[in-house]
């Protein structure tokens, strides 16, 4: 595939790539993104770290704690990092959950879910000055309360609460 650069920004970039699959000429569009970490975070009572960030152009948005990953940054380094960063909390372990792809159809970026366990609060939050974002704690059964019935819209929250709630057969 010929691959043709159209923008390079801060998070992501876009190109066009032309070439053949299968013998068929193809021309893709794709965003590129060096991917990302996302933490599901249990502190000591059991409740689940999340962040309500502003997240243009939907407004405040309750989610997980992510972030993208650095050039060439594994992405477990990325997960305690991040974690530590958004909600000013430092995990002794981070066990991997899922792996996915959330627009696959035009869009490199993968998410890598960890569990994230623990936490010991170390620190006050570390933002970018463009992060607008506070920490709230929530029950897992009230979280899964608000997936069901579509008040949380988050990929990577649904993504990962539902992989865990299913591993640990929550539900």
């Amino acid at each position: 595939m010929k691959k043709k650069k159209i923008y390079e920004g801060k998070i992501i970039g876009l190109s066009v790539y032309d070439g053949k699959i299968e013998g068929r000429k193809v021309k893709r569009e794709m965003i590129e993104h060096r991917g990302a970490a996302a933490m599901l975070a249990f502190d000591e009572e059991k409740n689940v770290i999340l962040v309500k960030q502003h997240r243009f152009p939907h407004g405040y948005v309750l989610e997980i704690p992510a972030g993208t990953l650095e050039k060439r940054e594994e992405p477990i380094k990325c997960a305690f990092r991040e974690l530590e960063e958004e909600t000013g909390y430092r995990a002794k372990k981070m066990t991997p959950l899922l792996t996915y792809y959330p627009s696959i159809g035009y869009n490199t970026e993968v998410i890598h879910c960890f569990v994230a366990s623990g936490l010991k609060k170390i620190a006050d939050l570390k933002l970018d000055d463009d992060e607008i974002l506070s920490v709230v704690k929530m029950d897992l059964k009230k979280l899964l309360k608000l997936i069901k019935t579509g008040k949380i819209q988050d990929s990577k929250t649904i993504c990962a609460v539902l992989t865990y709630a299913a591993k640990k057969k929550l539900y």
